[in-house]
């Protein structure tokens, strides 16, 4: 069987030229995916009950099954576990912001105006519901940061182009149910989007395809720990996608205790590809930092990040650490975040404090492991 999301419009035009179809069933059967969200060939009922029999027998709407979700305690996060056909388990996360009962949850829409609420967490006020993705890209991850639960399970395969698709439309259909739409999308799941960088932008180019699903490109945000080589060739394609890089250190001793893989790309020489990235794309990147309570959260860390950062367009996302079975730093307070955040903005440095979501159903940032989710 085929993974129909792993095809692309080309691809789908010359499976159908085999199959003797008219070419403009190429075009039919894109939009009926993309455009109307159908899940299954008798959905397409422009089609003739022989092209839809035939879909059914050589392809597949759905390459993974749902082996279980959880709601978080607020019913502001969704977690879903996915097995794939080789066993292999992934998640993906369906996050709510910005609806009027939500408690305040971090933004960085430039249109919205940042404000600090009592608990020292940054929010921005006036801003619109959303509805964010966070979609794997492998199953378990190579990267081994200590901190990271997907990181702790090492890495099991790369997801194909389809099945990194396939876990947006699972959501997408999910929320067109309850009249709803996806506003964003953070490959910020299981595994390393830039280790498998050609199915990840393959998926990233079907998402924005103009005459299917139509994702803005900068609604994506790709967060990578840092690989120098993808960086600059990101840089180099021009992509209006959204970067973010894991940074959680200045030191290169202190990052590769965290981050093994300092050993390859040294702090510097990843600033020097983001600066790369600045210069030829002209925009922002983004930093994130995980706030690990008297290892990286002080204010004399704020003021060496800063020194780093000095002279480059970007943004500072740092969250309190999230826990993991598998390493015992502990998350910092909300008063020692908020001097992190003053220290970094005294220096030149915007920075916004994230709220954690979906910690109760380990659903936060770093926090995803199916083989983990399954045992528990």
């Amino acid at each position: 069987m085929i993974n129909i999301y792993d095809l692309d419009l080309p691809s789908l035009a010359n499976l159908l030229k085999e199959w003797n179809e008219p070419a403009y069933r190429a075009k039919q059967i894109w939009q009926g995916l993309y455009v109307h969200l159908y899940n299954s060939p008798e959905q397409f009922t422009n089609l003739s009950k022989p092209l839809r029999e035939k879909m059914t027998e050589h392809l597949t709407f759905m390459p993974f099954s749902v082996k279980t979700f959880q709601d978080s305690s607020d019913k502001h996060t969704r977690k879903t576990l996915f097995e794939l056909p080789d066993r292999n388990l992934i998640e993906a996360v369906l996050m709510r912001y910005g609806d009027p009962a939500d408690d305040p949850a971090h933004l960085t829409a430039k249109s919205a105006k940042e404000k600090t609420n009592p608990s020292g967490l940054s929010e921005l006020s006036g801003s619109k519901p959303r509805r964010t993705l966070c979609i794997s890209t492998q199953a378990g991850c190579a990267m081994g940061c200590v901190f990271c639960a997907t990181g702790q399970m090492g890495f099991k395969r790369h997801l194909s182009s389809g099945e990194i698709v396939a876990q947006v439309m699972y959501y997408a259909q999910m929320l067109k149910e309850q009249k709803e739409v996806v506003s964003n999308i953070v490959f910020m799941g299981m595994g390393e989007p830039f280790h498998n960088y050609e199915n990840t932008m393959a998926a990233i180019d079907r998402l924005n395809d103009s005459e299917g699903y139509n994702f803005g490109a900068r609604r994506f945000t790709i967060s990578t720990v840092g690989l120098v080589p993808q960086i600059r060739r990101f840089a180099d394609e021009q992509r209006q996608v959204n970067l973010a890089i894991s940074l959680h250190a200045v030191d290169d001793d202190a990052r590769v205790a965290m981050m093994p893989v300092n050993k390859r790309y040294k702090i510097d020489e990843v600033l020097e590809a983001c600066e790369y990235y600045v210069a030829k794309t002209s925009r922002r990147i983004t930093f994130e930092w995980a706030l690990i309570n008297g290892v990286n959260d002080t204010p004399e860390a704020a003021k060496k990040l800063a020194s780093k950062l000095r002279g480059l367009m970007c943004h500072v996302n740092a969250i309190p650490l999230n826990p993991t079975a598998g390493f015992d730093g502990q998350a910092t307070d909300r008063q020692r975040a908020a001097l992190f955040k003053e220290s970094l903005e005294q220096a030149g440095i915007p920075c916004t404090i994230r709220m954690r979501r979906g910690i109760d159903i380990n659903a936060g940032c770093g926090q995803l492991a199916g083989a983990a989710s399954e045992k528990s």
